[in-house]
């Protein structure tokens, strides 16, 4: 791009030059010299394109300078030719979107340019002030042209003499046709003497050439993305601290490959610190946009067009073709963010122990025939909203939804592209409707009491198409731009890309009334500049106090898309962070294939002190027994071959499916074991999609083998027990609030310990299989709640993790009261668990025995004697 440097620019729409604002332009009196040129203008080896300082050798006439300059153009510049006149300089403020620039010359005198806009056509006044001249020097020329960028230049020229107003000061105005802007205008100014055609250039105080942008503005630094004015006119604001130079980009058809227009941003006029930006007026026709960076070839390929990282809209996707140099697939569209009417929508604000979530993909939830959705709907958030019922039916209050951002669709959403928009795909058609589609999804969840969370990935993003030639050594760790097998690890803690993750955030609690975020791959977020483990990262602390996200669940989850594996750490949380327990699900399957030992199982059940008695409680524990990763419930005990040795998992005596009895029914005790284990243990528990209707991955720890939810599944045997089951322990755990949805640790004196045969636990015992606990009411707690209407009993629960039976002896009710078995994983369907619960009878000297059988869980409830 040409060479220039604004020395002073005057007016409110400069904030980044240090200008001086005038109220009043009238501080300019005098008159202005009105120089019009004929409308045919000498070609100049059209195509090719001037070097700064070139001489042109084939203009007619020629030039007899150098010009400092780039001209382009899609048709030849019109400038009207009209006689010379004086005006009036108060006609300066009859124009429209005035804009003033102040240059100082090289030899001291000054230059003051105003541009606007006069009905259809731009205005250029040019003012030359104290400007000292040699007594040989007859005339003062102009000698400039118009360019948009350095792509595809037609080179022209412009050349008027300024007419004399005093003896020090000159002026001229040009007009331009409408549709030779948005472009810029340089100059150089050229004192000859009648004497010689030839003469000296005079340049800016920087010795560069004079340059103003005609029809567009300089813009504001911020906000950054796509913003618009009052007046329509629409503002570009991106980050880019080592660009050399910038170029937007703007396509008039979604579906063309090449822009219809692209503007070369100035590094002065255009660049505010590291954030360069520019304004176009809201009438014209382009419909998407994007940016190409010029610098280093190393980390920048000015070929390539990028998304803007702030887009809030993403449009259709451009052709990838590698001749091309597009090898991105999505542009941010020219629009604003569709109005949505929230009226009504009551945000539900659950307390974290309260919750009970439900993890899924929004396209795998209901794409599948038998979902019986139309083909509109099917595989969207509208077909979320459609399965609402069946997430009340399961007692869900919050679903958790896997990474819906624009992503890399050969990877998977863990591989993002973009962080402010829902990706197309989950819409039925296009980037609007996505939007829509999405918040009338929420609005209806909120309605029926269901919070939604979602899964967001910060970490990392998809190989191409991302940040990448944005500003790579701002946005990704050195480590990843050096290795050619980069993971695309982004710096989260660089104070750029921490503001956009906070400003992410921030959209989508502000525009989407997300009610919380679980981070994906959370232990990278403790990574500094360098990869260092930082203790105190910035961006984790900033997450957890930011005003607008107070009321955000926000959950740490330390497994890792490339590893496929979770990473246990200290994770820093200020009371306010939560966490996905890896060490619940881990300690929970080593149990009950019988390997664990109790000690790790009775932390787990009570909620994970080793983890969460450091200020939080309980409620901070999201319990899981299987994810979308890995193996689902139904494969946890159906495959336990040597590949999945990671998987902590038991086949139950064989390997995948099996028609034998024995197999089956043990493997269908195993399952109500998790399921059991995993809701009346303290903390949230987290369900994940088709667990409750046995979906299998066919024992693959594949992403992509994970299938999309067959709704038939519910209707089977399987699936109607199995939802049944969960639905009966979503009820129990908000009945039983008082002890299975405690915010801090239960108490010691409410916990009792029972190992086998009625002697206490051996916890360090890795032969011992049993574990038995009371959990006691506090009744002081419960005569001072309003809600309890009766007295609520103590509960009993057995877990047999053993291949023998075990008689367990229940402890001795209070008086009017009797134990009351509530569920025996051991038994066949519907006997297996009850809502009124089944009396036990006192068969001993006043206490009540029950036989539990190998590999089972019980849960006893003492309640009035009768009832």
């Amino acid at each position: 791009m040409a060479t220039f440097c604004s020395f002073l620019t005057i007016g409110p729409r400069c904030p980044n030059l240090g200008a001086t604002e005038l109220s009043k332009f009238s501080v300019v009196t005098g008159y202005l010299c009105k120089s019009k040129m004929g409308g045919s203008l000498q070609k100049i080896d059209v195509g090719r394109k001037l070097l700064p300082g070139e001489i042109v050798q084939n203009a007619t006439p020629p030039p007899p300078w150098n010009l400092d300059l780039r001209c382009f153009s899609a048709s030849r510049v019109s400038v009207e030719q009209t006689e010379q006149s004086f005006t009036k300089t108060s006609q300066v403020d009859e124009l429209k979107k005035l804009s003033t620039y102040l240059f100082s010359t090289e030899f001291g005198g000054q230059v003051k340019i105003f541009v606007g806009k006069k009905s259809v056509k731009y205005v250029v006044d040019i003012e030359v002030s104290s400007l000292q001249l040699s007594s040989d020097d007859s005339q003062l020329v102009l000698s400039g042209g118009l360019y948009r960028s350095d792509r595809d230049i037609k080179n022209m020229i412009i050349e008027t003499p300024f007419i004399a107003r005093s003896s020090s000061e000159l002026a001229l105005e040009l007009e331009f046709e409408a549709k030779e802007v948005p472009c810029y205008f340089s100059f150089l100014l050229k004192a000859s003497s009648s004497a010689s055609s030839s003469g000296s250039e005079i340049r800016s105080h920087r010795k560069s050439s004079f340059c103003v942008p005609i029809g567009f503005d300089l813009g504001y630094p911020v906000p950054l993305g796509l913003s618009f004015s009052i007046d329509g006119s629409m503002n570009f604001a991106v980050y880019s601290r080592n660009a050399e130079s910038l170029v937007l980009c703007l396509y008039d058809d979604n579906a063309s490959e090449k822009p219809a227009l692209e503007l070369d941003l100035d590094p002065v006029v255009n660049r505010t610190g590291d954030i360069w930006h520019a304004s176009i007026e809201g009438a014209w026709t382009f419909v998407s946009y994007g940016y190409r960076c010029k610098g280093n070839r190393d980390t920048f390929h000015a070929e390539h067009v990028l998304l803007d990282p702030y887009a809030k809209i993403i449009g259709s996707s451009i052709p990838n073709h590698h001749e091309s140099g597009l090898l991105l697939k999505h542009l941010g569209r020219l629009m604003k963010e569709p109005a949505f009417d929230w009226s009504g929508d009551v945000l539900p604000n659950i307390p974290l122990e309260k919750l009970v979530v439900y993890r899924l993909n929004v396209m795998q939830f209901t794409e599948n025939k038998s979902s019986k959705l139309p083909a509109a709907a099917a595989g969207t958030f509208s077909g979320v909203t459609e399965k609402v019922q069946h997430l009340k039916d399961l007692g869900i209050n919050a679903v958790l939804l896997e990474p819906i951002f624009t992503f890399d669709e050969q990877k998977g959403p863990y591989f993002p592209c973009h962080f402010f928009s829902p990706t197309n795909l989950y819409g039925p058609s296009g980037s609007v409707s996505a939007i829509n589609s999405m918040k009338g999804m929420i609005k209806n969840l909120h309605a029926n009491g269901i919070e939604v969370f979602l899964e967001v990935v910060f970490t990392h993003t998809a190989e191409r198409g991302a940040l990448q030639g944005l500003d790579d050594l701002s946005y990704y760790h050195k480590s990843s731009i050096e290795d050619s097998k980069s993971r695309n690890a982004l710096n989260c803690n660089h104070p750029v890309v921490q503001q956009m993750i906070l400003d992410s955030l921030r959209h989508w609690v502000t525009e989407f009334h997300i009610d919380g975020f679980c981070f994906i791959n959370a232990s990278c977020l403790l990574r500094g500049f360098h990869g260092e483990h930082l203790s105190r990262p910035p961006l984790v602390e900033a997450i957890a106090f930011d005003p607008v996200l107070s009321m955000a669940k926000i959950i740490a989850d330390c497994w890792d898309p490339y590893d496929m594996m979770p990473k246990e750490i200290c994770f820093p949380h200020w009371k306010k962070w939560a966490e996905m327990n890896t060490k619940f699900c881990t300690d929970i399957r080593n149990f009950l294939r019988g390997k664990g030992a109790l000690s790790n199982l009775a932390t787990r059940l009570c909620g994970s002190g080793d983890i969460f008695s450091d200020g939080r409680g309980p409620a901070f524990s999201f319990n899981f027994i299987a994810k979308n990763f890995g193996l689902p419930l139904v494969d946890l005990v159906s495959f336990s071959n040597d590949e999945l040795a990671s998987e902590i998992s038991w086949n139950c005596g064989e390997e995948g499916p099996t028609s034998k009895t024995a197999v089956l029914e043990r493997r269908l005790k195993q399952i109500r074991n998790f399921i059991f284990i995993l809701y009346i243990s303290q903390g949230v528990p987290v369900l994940n999609m088709g667990d409750e209707c046995g979906q299998s991955s066919g024992g693959s720890l594949s992403y992509g083998s994970r299938k999309h939810l067959d709704w038939n599944a519910m209707t089977t045997g399987f699936g109607i027990q199995t939802t049944k089951f969960i639905s009966f322990l979503s009820s129990l755990r908000k009945r039983r609030s008082d002890l299975l949805q405690k915010r801090s640790f239960l108490k010691e004196e409410n916990i009792e310990w029972h190992g086998s045969n009625q002697s206490p636990p051996v916890w360090e015992d890795l032969s011992c299989k049993f574990l038995a606990m009371t959990l006691k009411a506090d009744k002081a707690e419960e005569q001072l709640s309003s809600e309890a209407s009766e007295l609520k009993g103590d509960l009993f629960i057995a877990i047999n993790g053993g291949d023998k039976a075990e008689t367990i002896i229940l402890p001795p009710t209070p008086e009017g009261m009797a134990w009351h078995r509530l569920v025996d994983t051991a038994l066949p369907y519907p006997g297996f668990f009850s809502v009124d619960g089944k009396l036990v009878r006192e068969q001993i000297m006043g206490l009540a025995a029950y036989e539990m059988k190998s590999r089972s869980c019980t849960l006893f409830e003492a309640c009035n004697d009768g009832s």
